[in-house]
């Protein structure tokens, strides 16, 4: 059939052939200035009669079609994520009217209780409550005593007990949950992520939507290894298939302390795969006890038996393709087993949606997009082999931390302090790869020694820890470690023992390789530059494979770590890697408890009080008066007869390690840096009112215009609008002896350069500008001098992370003093924005 289409006044009708040959020629080159499309126009016959003009409007409308169907295609999608995600809402208001409804019911019954009997003889505590819905779990799961819960009969009926009871929490009311703030399910969110409230244990919930088919996501959440951190091993022991088509496998699984101060824990459970009626598959797990009957396995040595109560996944397919997805993880991790101080881990709900409920919907909609092509990755790796990377740093830091006697490791003796702990593994080649094997066999290798710690932090939100210590390495780092931990790659590796005084410094340059999709997890490389002359037995830069997670504030509960091994600059997909780094968790008993009362009343947390505060922004200033618990681990390669010489060197590189951090903690908590945004919180308040008036005055005296809205309220407000400007405002020296440095600078200034007040002053002003850049400024400095300001055209700066950044129009002006002497330099960028 041919082809019709309009040309001017008149119709143009194409035969079939003719439409075929514009289709291959299209297809070969869509660029209508290609000149390979005039060589084929000229080589196809059927094409000689047709005139140029009307195969130029053929090519346009051929192109209209084609962006038309990407726009409907395109549409389509967002209906259909539209449709299931409006379903999931549906769905979810139907069990919170349901739970709404159980909590009135209660309420009664409570109130009847009042009136009805003595207080004497009555608890009508919400704890009495959940021992009464627990007795009665126990009561049903009791209920067939005579069963044999060994074979698989007896198995089957667990499992269906379980499905009932997982269900209840997915799609139930069988939990109180209470959404985490912020967490709301839409085409392009993670999804409701909601924690429990009252209930035996923790627990976690979340629903979303998931590019993917429900076999697909269940063969990727089962394999948990692959996504849980956390999870060291999981051995399937058994399979039993069922009558309707499910399986029954009987799992144990082992989970990694979070520091060196607890032990681990494992996991005996029954996980049931099954089909429900209406199509939906479903994955469900509990532990097997004495309470629920079945085959036992005692508790492995160095661990802590956990329970797992009915938690899985509910994976529902939609009619557009893809699937909703419930996921419920309740468990007991036996918090009465660890040291006061670090229940709070172990009891938080928070702590575990972020750890292990998040994290796996998180990894399946990764995957999803990677599938689909919406992410793309630089560098030539491969999804998975980042991924790979990912989880090798995550499994070596866990190694070292915790120091599993069965993975071959042993503690060496102390120095008469027990502050740094110095454990030895003489079979590192075991979980070393093929690459390292084969250094492994050198005769005079003698293994690799772990040096490690754990401290206690004060005052520190974690995110902002773990930024600073990974934009500022040379504030912690010795850059001799750093080599010798380099040259340890190499085939004689062992040419630096020690850490020395003086040794040269380095700059480091991030390079992004991957990120997760929330950007909670960043895959990069770091390039350490030598600025010494001095002759080293390694190439003039370093580089380390580098792992960094949970570094926004707004992430509630969550750990927050940097993790990073040296690499060889060949960066082979299986490159050796001995990671070392840093994981900061918050202590806060009471984050779940006020994440749970400021979503339940939700009328004070919307109400404005006079001055526009929200009376949630009290408690979330004070909120930064918490502790956290810092691990720091740090692994070494050694020959044989230098192991008491590395181990030497080792703790005392963590113990300044560990000095630097404590530095850099006191400097950069809240109260003493910029992490509030209040003014009397700044630091150096009476300065920086001062600084703030001088640089509103100094511009309005020489451009004439108003920077701020008034100067007239206080110092306060004009530091508070300065501030909160939304162009970057930055002031460097002007002595002309030294390269300029910068001293201050608001918000956005801070958000631009990728840093903090603290480390402020260590960037210069030519590090941030481009070499365009740099000439301007020094063509237009003696204006600037003469004159008291210039106008810089659009340019390109870089932050402290090398990033660069375009901004429209650059303002440069003197400060004046109230003497009107000189007393520093004020740059503002104009409409910035990352390239």
């Amino acid at each position: 059939m041919g082809e019709s289409q309009m040309d001017g006044s008149k119709y143009v009708r194409y035969t079939a052939e003719q439409v075929e040959a514009l289709e291959r020629v299209y297809a070969d080159c869509p660029k209508p200035s290609s000149s390979r499309r005039q060589q084929l126009m000229k080589e196809i016959p059927i094409l000689s009669n047709i005139e140029a003009k009307q195969i130029k409007v053929w090519f346009q409308n051929r192109r209209c079609r084609e962006k038309q169907r990407k726009e409907a295609s395109s549409l389509q999608t967002v209906n259909g994520k539209l449709s299931a995600m409006n379903k999931l809402l549906m769905e979810e208001n139907d069990r919170l009217q349901k739970q709404v409804s159980h909590l009135v019911y209660d309420n009664g019954c409570m109130r009847t209780q009042l009136h009805t009997v003595s207080p004497t003889t009555t608890d009508t505590g919400c704890g009495s409550m959940v021992v009464v819905s627990e007795q009665q779990q126990q009561t049903s799961t009791s209920q067939h005593p005579h069963r044999d819960a060994s074979s698989p009969t007896g198995l089957l009926a667990i499992a269906e007990e379980t499905l009932a009871e997982f269900l209840r929490k997915a799609i139930g009311t069988a939990v109180n949950w209470v959404q985490i703030i912020g967490m709301k399910p839409g085409p392009d969110s993670i999804g409701s992520v909601a924690v429990s409230r009252n209930c035996r244990g923790i627990a976690a919930r979340a629903c979303g939507l998931v590019g993917l088919e429900p076999r697909k996501i269940a063969e990727i959440l089962k394999d948990r290894i692959s996504w849980f951190h956390d999870c060291r091993c999981l051995d399937v022991s058994s399979v039993f298939p069922t009558g309707n088509g499910g399986t029954i496998e009987l799992v144990h699984m082992q989970t990694y302390a979070p520091t060196t101060l607890a032990s681990a824990r494992d996991f005996w459970t029954v996980r049931y795969t099954t089909t429900l009626d209406d199509g939906s598959l479903v994955v469900c797990e509990r532990s097997l006890t004495s309470s629920t009957s079945g085959p036992m396995r005692p508790p492995t040595a160095c661990f802590v038996r956990a329970e797992m109560l009915p938690s899985g996944y509910l994976i529902r397919p939609c009619d557009g393709g893809g699937s909703i997805i419930n996921i419920v993880d309740h468990m007991d991790l036996n918090p009465l087993n660890v040291p006061e101080v670090l229940r709070p881990l172990y009891e938080s709900s928070t702590i575990l949606a972020q750890k292990m409920t998040m994290a796996s919907l998180r990894h399946i909609r990764q995957i999803a997009q990677e599938t689909s092509g919406e992410i793309k990755y630089t560098g030539g790796h491969r999804p998975a082999v980042l991924r790979a990377f990912r989880q090798r740093l995550c499994r070596g830091f866990n190694d070292a931390v915790n120091g599993f006697v069965d993975d071959g490791w042993s503690t060496m003796g102390n120095d008469g302090l027990e502050d740094v702990t110095v454990a030895i593994n003489l079979s590192a080649g075991k979980f070393l790869s093929s690459q390292f094997n084969t250094l492994s066999m050198l005769p005079t290798f003698g293994g690799v020694l772990c040096a490690k710690a754990s401290m206690l932090i004060q005052d520190v939100p974690p995110p902002l820890l773990v930024r600073f210590l990974r934009e500022h390495r040379s504030e912690w780092a010795d850059n001799m470690i750093d080599s010798y931990s380099a040259a340890s790659l190499k085939a004689s590796p062992y040419t630096v023992t020690c850490a020395r005084p003086g040794a040269s410094s380095s700059t480091q340059v991030i390079l992004p390789l991957a990120h997760s999709v929330e950007l909670e997890e960043l895959l990069e490389v770091v390039r350490l530059e030598n600025r010494s002359s001095e002759q080293l037995t390694l190439s003039e830069n370093m580089y380390l494979l580098q792992l960094c997670s949970g570094i926004d504030e707004k992430t509630a509960g969550g750990c927050a770590q940097l993790v990073f091994a040296p690499i060889d600059e060949s960066f082979a997909d299986d490159a050796p890697l001995l990671p070392s780094g840093f994981r900061v968790i918050p202590l806060d008993p009471e984050l779940d408890k006020s994440t749970a009362n400021r979503t339940l009343d939700l009328a004070s947390a919307l109400e404005v009080r006079p001055g526009g505060a929200h009376p949630h922004r009290e408690d979330n200033a004070g909120s930064y008066n918490l502790r956290s618990v810092l691990t720091i681990a740090f692994q070494f390669s050694f020959e044989n007869h230098f192991r008491d010489n590395v181990a030497a060197m080792a703790r005392q590189y963590v113990r300044s390690v560990v000095g630097s951090v404590q530095r850099v903690a006191m400097a950069i908590a809240p109260s003493r840096a910029s992490f509030q945004l209040e003014p009397k919180q700044l630091p150096g308040s009476p300065e920086a009112f001062t600084l703030a008036r001088w640089i509103s005055r100094s511009y309005r005296v020489h451009t004439g215009a108003e920077l701020l809205m008034s100067e007239s309220q206080g110092g306060n407000a004009v530091l508070e609008q300065l501030w909160n400007h939304s162009d970057a405002i930055l002031c460097c020296s002007v002595k002309t002896n030294i390269s300029p440095v910068f001293s201050f600078a608001n918000q956005a200034g801070l958000d631009m350069l990728e840093t903090t007040l603290v480390a402020l002053q260590d960037i210069m002003l030519h590090k941030i500008l481009d070499d365009a850049g740099q000439k301007v400024l020094l063509s237009e400095f003696s204006k600037i001098m003469q004159q008291g300001f210039a106008y810089l055209p659009p340019g390109i700066c870089f932050s402290s992370m090398g990033r660069s950044i375009s901004y429209d129009q650059a303002i440069v002006w003197k400060v004046l003093k109230d003497d009107n002497t000189d007393h520093c330099l004020a740059f503002m960028f104009l409409n910035w924005s990352f390239i």
